[in-house]
């Protein structure tokens, strides 16, 4: 877009330059023509030589029209170097890609940058213009109608040099107002229509998906499921009808199984195109109903013995209580943080796809001797296992804790965080074993240990662990 403002503006101001020397010239001529005439004239009519004073006048006129055409040939087409109304041809790179980047530009940024401006016309030509003198490329650009207003959603590759806030510096004096900005990547490239079918199809395969979609739909913000209530006036969970609620920058959607899902975004109010778009995600999980990718990996653990690891939800509740009455109180303790006695209440609510991810360890005989689970808090992300107690120390827990880990990273969660206790040596080796940089704290007598995953060698670590010692089966 800014490539072809920038065009029109050249085609503007293209027109023929005009050069005072060649004006000069010509009217030199004309009055040295006239002035030669005149003389002539009086010449002839008072004196005795009239034939020989006209022949001379005659001579001199055709050298006067010689002179000025050849004068006008040499220098009609070709005005010097040194005239300040030529426009020699501008070296400074323009906005917009080019094949070879030069200066600053060889460094870009993506910029995800979201506007509000009239809806009046000429208001978008503003902003474009706007970023193109600052050499800003437009990739792609989504409007969200608000009545007067209009929200003007951008992604921008701009010179590495520019700031943000040399960005909304230029935004805000074309009349652009309540304007956000924020690093973009390779993700934001897709166009939106693209990436909100990719969104569509992972949910389809998946009911855990749902939150992830919902979160790189609306970007930065945090979801929370809540389970149905009682009360709720006869229109669903807590007044929530079946369309869904938006108030600026909170939403509230009618979840699948009959409870709430709340989407909040302090930082920046949602638009009616981004609720339209959320509420047509949830509508097609609910549609689709419960649901849990097929499949297992079989792994083969030192001592030779086989066992399976795949996807868990709900179906398995039963399995995963008969498996917590063969573990020993110190485990339960250890993995729940309370008493023993609540730990099969907590199942179903961790089961559930709607709050994150289970992995089970299953025997070939079919018995369950392990769960981990990958749990979407809020914006943050938890991990958390289980390990029968005979089959711990075998690999298992580091097992799953690396491929919960590269679920996360392919859900683009910045970190992931164990809360677990000093004792639990088993999940603090684990943990360090994903060579991943950690961070620990101490709350209430109780380990926090979290693991960043926005470093590209986090990412690899992560991916190369997951793939490791496996076979489909």
């Amino acid at each position: 877009m800014t490539r072809d403002m920038s065009d029109v503006t050249r085609a503007k101001r293209g027109r023929p330059v005009h050069h005072w020397r060649r004006d000069v010239v010509e009217l030199a001529a004309l009055f040295t023509a006239v002035a030669v005439a005149d003389g002539v004239a009086n010449l002839v009519g008072h004196g005795p030589d009239g034939p020989v004073l006209l022949s001379v006048s005659a001579a001199l006129l055709v050298a006067t029209a010689g002179f000025h055409t050849w004068w006008a040939r040499r220098h009609g087409h070709a005005p010097p170097t040194s005239d300040t109304d030529a426009r020699p041809h501008s070296e400074e790179p323009q906005a917009g890609p080019s094949a070879v980047p030069t200066g600053d530009t060889a460094q870009s940024a993506l910029w995800r940058m979201r506007t509000t401006v009239k809806d009046a016309p000429g208001s978008l030509a503003a902003l474009c213009a706007a970023l193109a003198g600052h050499r800003v490329d437009i990739l792609s650009l989504q409007t969200h109608p608000l009545g007067e207003d209009t929200v003007d959603e951008f992604l921008l590759r701009a010179p590495g040099s520019l700031a943000a806030a040399g960005i909304t510096r230029a935004v805000a004096l074309a009349g652009g107002s309540r304007t956000w900005i924020e690093r973009a990547d390779a993700h934001d490239l897709v166009d939106a229509p693209t990436r909100v079918l990719g969104l569509a199809t992972r949910t389809a395969l998946d009911a855990a998906e749902l939150p992830l979609a919902l979160r790189q739909l609306l970007g930065r913000c945090t979801i929370r499921s809540l389970p149905a209530t009682a009360g709720g006036g006869g229109r669903g969970p807590e007044g929530v009808p079946v369309e869904g609620v938006l108030e600026d920058t909170v939403m509230r959607l009618r979840a699948p199984e009959g409870g709430v899902i709340t989407v909040e975004r302090p930082y920046l109010p949602f638009t009616p195109t981004e609720f339209a778009r959320a509420r047509a995600l949830v509508e097609l999980d609910a549609r689709l109903g419960p649901r849990v990718p097929d499949g297992q990996d079989v792994l083969t653990l030192p001592e030779g013995n086989a066992i399976a690891v795949r996807r868990a939800d709900t179906g398995d509740l039963a399995a995963a209580k008969a498996m917590h009455e063969r573990c020993s109180p110190r485990t339960l303790g250890m993995r729940y943080h309370g008493p023993v006695g609540d730990a099969d209440r907590y199942l179903r609510h961790l089961l559930s796809p709607r709050f994150g991810r289970t992995l089970a360890v299953q025997t070939p005989s079919g018995r369950v001797v392990g769960l981990g689970h990958l749990l979407w808090d809020g914006d943050e992300t938890e991990v958390a296992l289980l390990i029968e107690d005979q089959w711990q120390r075998r690999g298992i827990g580091a097992e799953l804790l690396g491929r919960l880990v590269a679920m996360a990273v392919e859900a683009r969660c910045e970190s992931v965080y164990a809360v677990t206790q000093a004792s639990n040596t088993g999940m603090v080796a684990a943990m360090r074993g994903l060579g991943l940089p950690l961070d620990y704290q101490i709350e209430d007598g109780t380990l926090v240990i979290t693991a960043r995953l926005e470093t590209a060698g986090g990412a690899r670590a992560a991916s190369e662990r997951y793939d490791g010692r496996v076979t489909r089966d």
